[in-house]
């Protein structure tokens, strides 16, 4: 397994359909983690959408810099290497796209498959949404009922998010912030409550935060 560093990944599941000459692309994004995650979430398209003509894949891993891809029956380069490419080219990894077609009585030639499949992988990744695997702090803090607003304007100001808010004397926050980002934020959390707020950092972790991304041929 390779070091955790910063990544491009999905921000969660995505899926979309492009139609040419009433051939019909459905295209599934996941995040995935191993290879057996990816066979596991190839094997349930496959089983959900049987009556399909094919079913191409690329799937790309930190791990081992493992990549994949098939064309499944469509002409040798005009499937699974356009899907590979976009995901190559946007840089992102531990993801699996698998694009079920639905053949509609038309040949599309090679650069109607090359676009068609290319096509429907940027969509389903776009729906999905990406996000960039960042080293975040996990902390907890109590404040007072009157800083409920400026406190988590002042998380969301600098990337993070709340996990878990408990009511009693005051509200304890357990919530996190990106690292290069928690000297600041507690530098402004101490001036917003003139010191009192003590914030107690638990520990380092890894978490998929979402960025813009647009592809260039979107």
């Amino acid at each position: 397994m390779s070091t955790q560093l910063s990544y491009l990944t999905l921000a969660g599941g995505g899926q979309s359909l492009y139609e040419d000459r009433k051939s019909r692309f459905l295209g599934h994004a996941a995040a995935v983690a191993t290879e057996e995650q990816a066979l596991c979430f190839l094997k349930s398209v496959r089983e959900t959408y049987r009556d399909a003509s094919h079913h191409c894949y690329a799937w790309r891993l930190r791990d081992n810099h493992l990549a994949r891809y098939s064309d499944d029956g469509e002409p040798a380069g005009t499937a699974g290497l356009p899907m590979m490419e976009v995901l190559s080219g946007g840089d992102i990894v531990d993801v699996i796209v698998v694009v079920t077609r639905y053949f509609g009585g038309t040949l599309l030639g090679t650069g109607g498959l090359v676009r068609a499949y290319t096509k429907a992988a940027q969509q389903a990744v776009a729906d999905a949404g990406v996000a960039r695997m960042t080293a975040c702090d996990l902390a907890m803090c109590a404040v007072a009922y009157n800083k409920k607003a400026q406190m988590e304007a002042l998380i969301a100001q600098h990337g993070g998010g709340v996990d878990e808010l408990e009511f009693g004397a005051d509200l304890l926050y357990t919530y996190y912030t990106p690292a290069a980002c928690t000297d600041g934020f507690e530098a402004a959390l101490t001036e917003l409550t003139l010191g009192q707020a003590q914030p107690i950092r638990v520990e380092r972790q890894y978490r998929a935060l979402p960025v813009p991304f647009r592809f260039e041929k979107f």
